[in-house]
C-alpha cells in the first residue's frame, strides 16, 4: 500500500462482513450493543446488496445504507463499504441475459446465486460502474468510510466464460500480446501441430470442450486472460472510487487458499491500495495451520512485505465442503493470532451474525445460531481483547533471508493436461518444501522467478517451476553466482513462457546453475517407492518421480538404490559461480525431505527464530523500537520459550523463559 493510502484505524482491525439487511431492523440496535462488547472496530457493509441499493435499472434507493452507515458511526465503527456488483440482480439478467456466463461445455448458466454474469459483458460492465459511481457520489464524504471494498472474491465461481462476447475479448487481449501478428501466436501455440493454423484472428476461440487433449500454450494464456480479464473489472472500478475520495484505500479480497488458484495476484496485488485476503481451513486437511502460516506469508510477500487485512475466515464451519467441521477449542484463537503473526493488521469473519436462511445459513459467524450463549461468542470476545492488547504490532514487518519461488504461470502450466504425471500438483510440491521450515520455525517469503531485489536472500527455493522465461532463470543463475544457496525440485525449468519444452535435456533452464543433465524422465506409479541412499537418513524412500540423470559438474548426494535408475544421483549439489545449488530429482519422504532442507538451509547459514519444541509455531514481527516474538502451540502440551521482555496478551514480564499454556499462544515484545 503507499503512504498515502492506509487504513486510518488505531491497532489491530476487528469485524467481519455485516449483512444488516437480512434481519429486521431492530435486530440492528443489538447489533451495535454486541459489536462493543466484542470489540469490533470494522465491518465490511453492502457487498452483495445490489439488488436492494438498485431496484431497477438507475433507480436507486439509499434510505437502508444511510441508516447503517449512520449506526456504525454513532458507535464508533468503521466501514469497510463495497460495491455489491458480485450478485447482480434478477432485473439485470432479464435484460440483459447476454451478460450469463457460459461454461466450457456450452451452457449458458442461470441467475440465482452470485458471480453469475461474464466477466466481458459490456452491459455487466456499464451496470457495475454505474453502482459503484452511484455509491462513491453519495459516501465519499462520510465519516464512517474507512475503506473502499471492491467487489468480493473475484473469480469465485466465475474465473472463466466460453461465450462469443469471451471469445471476442480473448482475441483483443491476444492482439495485443502479439503485437497484431497471427503468425506470432501461431509460434507461441506451435499451432503446426494437429493442424491448429490460424490464419485469421477470428478462427481463434476459447479452449472450450474438444475431443482430445487441448493445446497447452493456448490453456495457458486463457487463463492469463482470464486473470487480466477480471482485473480490468476491478481498476475500472477501483478508479471510479478512486475519483470520488482520493483519500480512501480501495482493496478487494483476494483468496491464497488451498484448491484456488484462478488468478496471478502478482500482477494483482500492486493494483490495490491494501492487499486482504480470505482464508478458509479444509476439513480434510491435518495440519491446516501450516496452510495458515503458507497463505499469510505469500499474502504478505504480495504486499510487498507490508502488512495486510484477513478479510475473511471462519469462527467454526463452513458450508461448502463434503464434510464441514467445527473448530475444536482454542482452535479460534489460534487460527486468528496466527494471520497476525504471519503479517496481518487486520482479523475479519465471514460473517458476523450467522443467517437463519439462504445457501450460507449453516456457515459460522461471530454471533452464531445459538446467541451469546455460546462457545463461539465467549471466543470472539476473547478474541478482540487479545487484538486490542496486541496494537502496538500494527505496522511491523517480518524479515526473513529464505524465499520461496512461487508463480501462477508455473503452477497453470503445471496443471494442465498431458504431463508426464498427472499426479504433479504445485501447491502439494510447494507446500512439502515449506513444511520443514515451518517446523524448524524460520521466517519465509514468496518471491517471483523475475523478483530484482534477490539479494537480501541467503536462501532460495524453487520447488517446483516446471515454467519459466529466460529472464526468470537467469536471475536466480545471478543470484547463485553472487554467492547464494538455491534449491530446485524435480520437473522444473522445463518449458519456456510458451510451454515450449527446452530442448538438450531436462531440467532445461537450469541444467548450468545445477550442473546436471537428464536425457529420460520416469514418474513412478500410485503407491510405487525407491529407495535412497548416500547422505540421507537410514531407510529414505522415494515417490511420484524419478530420472536418469547425469553429473555435469554437480556432485552426487543421494542415489536411488533399486528400480531400473538403481545408482543413478537422485539429489545433487553444485558450486556455481560463488554460491551453491542444489537438485532434487525426486520426491524423498516427508522425514527425509526434512532432513535434506534442514541441511540446505544450515549450509545457507539459516536458523530457526527461536528454539521451541516440534508443533510450536515461532513467528517475528519486526518492528521500529521492539520485535513482537509470537508462539503458538498446536501440540495442546504447552512449551517454555527463552525470551526476555514483556508478554503482551497478559502484559506480565518475561524473564528469561515465557510460559505458553497447552494450546495457548504467547506474544513477548523483546527490545532490538
Amino acid at each position: 500500500m503507499s503512504s498515502k493510502h492506509h487504513l486510518r484505524l488505531p491497532g489491530i482491525a476487528y469485524g467481519g462482513d455485516y449483512n444488516p439487511e437480512q434481519w429486521p431492523e431492530e435486530v440492528w440496535v443489538e447489533d451495535m450493543r454486541l459489536m462493543r462488547e466484542a470489540g469490533v472496530t470494522m465491518v465490511s457493509v453492502g457487498i452483495f446488496s445490489w439488488a436492494l441499493l438498485e431496484p431497477a435499472e438507475g433507480v436507486y434507493d439509499f434510505s437502508r445504507m444511510d441508516k447503517i452507515l449512520a449506526m456504525l458511526q454513532e458507535n464508533g465503527i468503521a466501514a469497510d463499504l463495497a460495491t455489491p456488483t458480485a450478485a447482480p440482480p434478477a432485473w439485470f439478467f432479464k435484460a440483459y441475459p447476454e451478460a450469463l456466463p457460459v461454461d466450457r461445455d456450452g451452457r449458458t448458466l442461470s441467475y440465482g446465486s452470485r458471480q453469475t454474469f461474464c466477466p466481458s459483458s459490456p452491459a455487466y460492465r456499464k451496470a457495475a460502474l454505474r453502482i459503484a459511481g452511484a455509491l462513491a457520489e453519495r459516501y465519499a464524504d462520510h465519516p464512517a468510510l474507512a475503506m473502499w471494498h471492491v467487489h468480493n472474491e473475484y473469480g469465485c465461481h466465475n474465473a472463466a466464460c466460453y461465450c462469443d462476447t469471451s471469445a471476442a475479448a480473448f482475441r483483443t487481449w491476444l492482439r495485443a500480446r502479439y503485437a497484431d501478428d497471427i503468425n506470432a501466436l501461431n509460434h507461441a501455440w506451435s499451432t503446426t501441430f494437429w493442424s491448429q493454423w490460424y490464419y485469421s484472428w477470428e478462427e481463434v476461440l476459447p479452449p472450450r470442450a474438444t475431443g482430445a487433449d487441448p493445446n497447452p500454450a493456448h490453456g495457458l494464456d486463457w487463463r492469463r486472460f482470464c486473470s487480466d480479464e477480471l482485473l480490468s473489472l476491478c481498476t475500472a472500478e477501483r478508479e471510479v472510487l478512486r475519483r470520488a475520495a482520493p483519500d480512501i484505500p480501495a482493496t478487494t479480497n483476494f483468496m491464497v487458499m488451498r484448491n484456488f488458484d484462478a488468478l496471478d495476484y502478482w500482477r494483482w496485488a500492486p493494483e490495490l491500495d491494501i492487499v486482504s485476503n480470505d482464508h478458509y481451513l479444509m476439513s480434510d486437511d491435518p495440519e491446516s495451520e501450516i496452510d495458515i502460516a503458507l497463505s499469510g506469508d505469500l499474502v504478505r510477500s504480495l504486499a510487498g512485505g507490508r502488512p495486510w487485512l484477513l478479510m475473511e475466515h471462519s469462527t467454526g464451519a463452513v458450508n461448502w465442503q463434503p464434510v464441514n467441521r467445527a473448530k475444536k477449542p482454542g482452535e479460534m484463537r489460534r487460527n486468528a493470532l496466527a494471520h497476525v503473526a504471519h503479517g496481518a493488521d487486520g482479523i475479519a469473519y465471514f460473517q458476523w451474525r450467522a443467517a437463519r436462511a439462504g445457501a450460507e445459513q449453516w456457515h459460522s459467524a461471530m454471533l452464531p445460531h445459538a446467541g451469546t450463549d455460546s462457545r463461539i461468542w465467549q471466543d470472539v470476545v476473547q478474541l478482540g481483547a487479545d487484538l486490542k492488547a496486541l496494537a502496538e504490532v500494527r505496522g511491523s514487518t517480518s524479515p526473513a533471508r529464505t524465499a520461496i519461488v512461487w508463480d501462477w504461470d508455473a503452477r497453470w502450466a503445471l496443471e494442465q493436461p498431458s504431463q508426464p504425471s498427472g499426479a504433479l500438483r504445485f501447491q502439494d510440491l510447494v507446500r512439502d518444501w515449506y513444511v520443514p521450515l515451518w517446523r524448524a520455525g524460520v521466517a519465509v517469503d514468496f518471491v517471483r522467478p523475475d523478483a530484482p531485489d534477490l539479494d537480501r536472500y541467503r536462501l532460495i527455493l524453487a520447488p517446483s517451476l516446471y515454467l519459466v522465461d529466460d529472464a526468470g532463470a537467469a536471475n536466480l543463475a545471478a543470484f547463485t553466482e553472487r554467492g547464494g544457496t538455491l534449491a530446485v525440485g524435480f520437473h522444473s525449468g522445463a518449458v519456456d513462457e510458451n510451454c515450449h519444452v527446452r530442448l538438450g535435456g531436462y531440467p532445461g533452464a537450469f541444467r548450468d546453475v545445477l550442473g546436471v543433465r537428464t536425457d529420460e524422465l520416469f514418474p513412478l506409479l500410485p503407491g510405487e517407492t525407491v529407495g535412497l541412499t548416500g547422505e540421507v537418513p537410514p531407510g529414505a524412500t522415494a515417490d511420484l518421480w524419478s530420472e536418469r540423470l547425469r553429473l555435469a559438474g554437480a556432485d552426487a548426494i543421494a542415489s536411488y538404490t533399486d528400480g531400473s535408475l538403481a545408482g543413478v544421483p537422485a539429489v545433487t549439489r553444485h558450486h556455481h559461480g560463488n554460491g551453491t545449488a542444489w537438485y532434487v530429482a525426486t520426491r524423498p519422504d516427508p522425514a527425509t525431505l526434512a532432513a535434506l532442507i534442514d541441511r540446505i538451509r544450515q549450509d545457507a547459514g539459516i536458523q530457526p527464530e527461536r528454539d521451541a519444541p516440534a508443533g510450536v509455531e515461532v513467528v517475528r514481527r519486526r518492528g521500529t523500537d521492539a520485535d513482537y516474538l509470537f508462539l503458538i502451540d498446536h501440540t495442546g502440551k504447552g512449551a517454555q520459550i527463552l525470551a526476555e521482555g514483556t508478554e503482551l496478551l497478559t502484559g506480565k514480564p518475561v524473564s528469561g523463559t515465557v510460559t505458553v499454556s497447552p494450546g495457548g499462544i504467547a506474544v513477548v515484545r523483546e527490545p532490538h
